[in-house]
């Protein structure tokens, strides 16, 4: 017979007073970018390690009491867990990058909103690109020392797992999150209660609860309906990451934003500063003007003025497909009764998020939401912020295409959290240890060409040792599961081999990525893959979105084609890509391949990993590669053309691939110039590393957004939040006034002294009257806009030259001078802006007079 229990309890294991420590360096995740700290917990029981997917908060609830007091006895032991307190202790109290370079804004709080995180494989509250620069962005945040707090969303189930079919059709499966052992914390009120805020939602209110992760020096809260005071419903609210219909998605992003502001002052914290990563947390916007409204007795146009100054907006998307928009419908259900609080009237409230207010049947866009309600909007490479300019031009009619105010900050990655072992300790012994504390440092990486070439490649293949042997259990485990044989020892030595050069593919399957574009030419393919002097051997991974059946199609391709031409051994997919599967292959593979249509990939993070663990990029000149590629760094497909339809596009660049592949990549691997070692290659793999590394990481990124938005908006908020929101008034009124009395502004004529040709460097003297209505001299400034002229007839602008109104004048004449750079043809004209001291981007306005062609002159 079977005894039943009458009653269950669980017992935890006591933590000797000797290593009590062992808690805070668990529930730190400090340890996702210290080895040294996550080998003490694999120490304990690396059997367990393993087992619970290297999670030291779980460790620590199931390892033996036993195996505890061993370790609290063992010198060893003890030894190694005083080293890592005192480097926690140690890097929570030294002086930071911003206590030195921002001290005076001590006190100031920078909130940080994204829907996903990816910060460890034991925290599976992401899917993969967005959440994954979520986290390397609150890793670097910690590094530098920024006031920074995180908000995102406690996914139950989070983003799927995947599970392939034997014919390579993908199956998802949704575990469930215990956060009981993960390393979060439940947060608590005063009483110790549980913490939860309340929202309104239709007919009811919905409770919310946060967990709180603590990254460094870092929190981040993570936000939760599963509460038993919610319905069954609404519990499952934080069920599941981008899953469910628009119903669920606008409510989640209503917990992310309005939730988010609300818990935040639960918590007592004022930020004065917010970023919302990608539109998904616009909402923080009405919660804020709402809450600043209701505080301090502002109108809805200073409330929106005052938070506009202290807001950042970062855009990820190339299409417009790829921003949530709701139907009116939908927002006077949800949002309905934030209307009033905002001081807007329901029409205004949604001409917010309308790309052009007060035309009937629009949808409420997220993106337009954020970008009114922002001072600073930038997308993340270069040639992204050139297609988000297109994207919403007609938001800015008034404005040029290069004017359009959306700037870029390009994306980087945490190097420490994505290196690995082996060239960590390559840098420790020739570079010492700035590569970690200034990872950003071009001095720091040019110490790489001087590291002897066999210590390179060594560490290197030592990389490509482990993927391989790491791809060879998975693989085998999933021909286990799905034929229903164990793979033989010989059978598995056979598949992928530890010398041969590596092409790594892994990434989401969205089908603008074109993961089959190799297999366009399967001839060419197989020729590479089969050839016994020179084998090519290539590693996919990556999930198709659950509703994405033309991913999915990619997929079973990608398995039946190795399958079908027996080249199984040599072209493998890899199951389940999580944070476990880029890391190994992005220690080990030669060359990342990245291949989407131009100009879809927003700016792309995964081929940046590669870089400080010596592998070079193979890639469409797209994203950050458009603005890294240089000849001697890696290589490109095509040259940045596109062509008229998609067929001849894959054609084209499916050429370039294998042409690059056959003539350049292979010969270079497999030259070894002295017998010994491929020196050109390596020499490669020296110049990748000194200038691409100190580009393309977090620590520059998060510098480069303190510098340019968060430091700006911390100074202006503080000048708009004085004396009673004194200024935020004044502004508000001021932008009141010059929208009613734009229409007055005219420039009447244009007097330019500009002789039939001017030499570079030349000063020519430009006049101009204008008439301004109602408004000063002070509202406005009056521009020269120069630049050489296009074959159409248009300025490529180059810059511009301010006009001064003359001291003796009545206002109207202005005058000044322009340079024209270098030799060419020029064009030049004359415009008027607003002007105000504390408006962030006089641009965003979108209001602007230009000199007409027939001006008397």
């Amino acid at each position: 017979m079977k005894v039943r229990p009458l009653a269950t309890v669980e017992v935890l294991p006591r933590l000797p007073d000797g290593i009590a420590a062992l808690k805070d360096l668990a529930y730190n995740l400090l340890w996702s970018w210290n080895p040294d700290v996550a080998a003490l917990f694999r120490s304990l029981d690396p059997e367990l390690w393993e087992l619970v997917g290297r999670n030291p908060a779980r460790v620590l609830r199931e390892i033996s009491q036993r195996r505890l007091e061993e370790a609290a006895r063992s010198h060893t032991f003890l030894e190694h867990y005083e080293r890592c307190v005192s480097y926690l202790e140690h890097y929570l109290r030294e002086p930071s990058w911003f206590d030195k370079m921002c001290g005076q804004a001590k006190g100031a709080e920078i909130m940080y909103f994204s829907m996903e995180y990816g910060l460890a494989e034991c925290l599976p509250v992401y899917s993969g690109g967005l959440g994954v620069l979520s986290g390397d962005h609150v890793k670097s945040a910690s590094d530098l020392g920024l006031p920074l707090v995180a908000v995102g969303l406690a996914y139950r189930q989070g983003y799927f797992q995947q599970l392939l079919t034997g014919e390579g059709y993908q199956t998802e499966l949704y575990p469930e999150n215990d956060f009981r052992a993960m390393p979060v914390v439940p947060v608590l009120d005063k009483d110790g209660a549980r913490l939860t805020i309340s929202l309104e939602f239709p007919g009811r209110k919905v409770y919310v609860g946060a967990w709180k992760v603590q990254v460094g020096r870092v929190p981040l809260y993570l936000l939760d309906t599963d509460l038993p005071e919610n319905n069954p419903a609404d519990r499952r609210i934080t069920h599941m990451l981008y899953g469910g219909d628009k119903e669920t998605r606008i409510q989640q992003e209503i917990v992310l934003g309005v939730g988010g502001v609300e818990l935040a002052a639960r918590l007592g914290i004022e930020p004065t500063v917010c970023h919302m990563n990608e539109g998904h947390s616009a909402f923080i916007q009405i919660a804020r003007a709402a809450r600043a409204r209701q505080q301090l007795g502002l109108t809805g146009e200073e409330a929106v003025a005052l938070i506009s100054g202290g807001t950042v907006f970062t855009t990820h998307t190339p299409v417009p497909a790829g921003i949530d928009q709701f139907s009116s419908e939908l927002m006077d259900r949800y949002l309905g009764p934030l209307y009033a609080s905002t001081g807007f009237s329901r029409e205004d409230f949604l001409a917010f998020g309308s790309k052009q207010p007060g035309m009937p049947g629009q949808l409420f866009n997220m993106a337009i939401l954020a970008l009114r309600t922002s001072d600073y909007t930038n997308g993340v490479s270069r040639l992204h912020a050139d297609v988000s300019r297109g994207l919403w031009e007609e938001s800015w009619p008034s404005l040029p295409h290069d004017e359009i105010p959306i700037d870029y900050v390009t994306n980087g990655i945490h190097v420490r959290t994505w290196i690995s072992d082996n060239m960590s300790a390559l840098y420790d012994r020739h570079l010492g240890p700035e590569w970690r504390r200034n990872p950003d440092h071009k001095d720091v990486w040019a110490k790489v060409r001087d590291i002897p070439d066999e210590d390179l490649w060594n560490a290197h293949v030592c990389g490509r040792e482990q993927m391989v042997d790491f791809c060879r259990k998975r693989v085998a485990e999933y021909r286990a599961r799905t034929t229903g044989a164990e793979v033989s020892p010989e059978d598995l030595s056979n598949l992928l081999d530890a010398r041969s050069l590596t092409i790594g593919f892994a990434r989401r399957f969205a089908t603008y990525k074109r993961a089959t574009l190799l297999l366009r030419y399967p001839d060419r393919l197989l020729a590479l893959l089969r050839d016994p002097q020179r084998p090519l051997q290539i590693v996919f991974a990556g999930k198709a979105h659950p509703q994405d059946d033309a991913g999915k199609a990619l997929i079973r391709d990608i398995i039946y084609f190795a399958r079908a031409n027996n080249v199984e051994n040599r072209l493998v997919f890899v199951e389940n890509y999580d944070l476990v599967v880029a890391r190994y292959l992005v220690h080990g593979v030669d060359v990342w391949l990245n291949t989407p249509r131009r100009p879809l990939e927003a700016s792309g993070t995964s081929g940046m990993k590669v870089l400080c663990n010596g592998g070079l990029n193979l890639s469409i000149l797209d994203g950050w590669w458009d603005e890294a590629f240089a000849p001697n760094v890696g290589w490109a497909i095509g040259r940045g053309k596109a062509y008229g339809d998609e067929k001849t596009q894959d054609d084209r660049d499916a050429r370039s691939l294998y042409d690059t592949l056959e003539r350049q990549i292979i010969p270079l691997f497999y030259t070894y110039d002295d017998g010994r070692l491929p020196r050109r290659w390596i020499a490669r793999m020296k110049d990748s590393i000194a200038e691409l590394v100190p580009r393309f990481n977090s620590n520059r990124m998060v510098k480069e957004y303190c510098e340019d938005a968060y430091a700006p908006a911390l100074d202006r908020c503080h000048q708009l939040a004085a004396d009673g929101c004194a200024a935020a008034r004044q502004l508000a009124a001021w932008k009141s006034s010059l929208r009613a009395h734009w229409n007055e502004v005219k420039i009447t004529s244009i007097e330019v002294g500009l002789p039939p040709a001017v030499t570079p460097g030349s000063e020519v003297d430009v006049k101009a009257r204008v008439a301004l209505g109602a408004l000063s001299p002070n509202d406005v400034e009056v521009q020269v806009y120069y630049g050489p002229t296009q074959a159409d007839g248009s300025i490529a602008f180059s810059g511009c030259a301010p006009l001064e109104p003359d001291p003796q004048g009545d206002g109207t004449l202005y005058h000044g001078r322009v340079v024209f750079p270098d030799s060419g043809r020029y064009g030049y004209t004359v415009r008027i802006m607003p002007y105000h001291p504390l408006l962030g981007n006089a641009l965003k306005m979108g209001l602007v007079h230009w000199a007409t062609v027939n001006l008397p002159s």
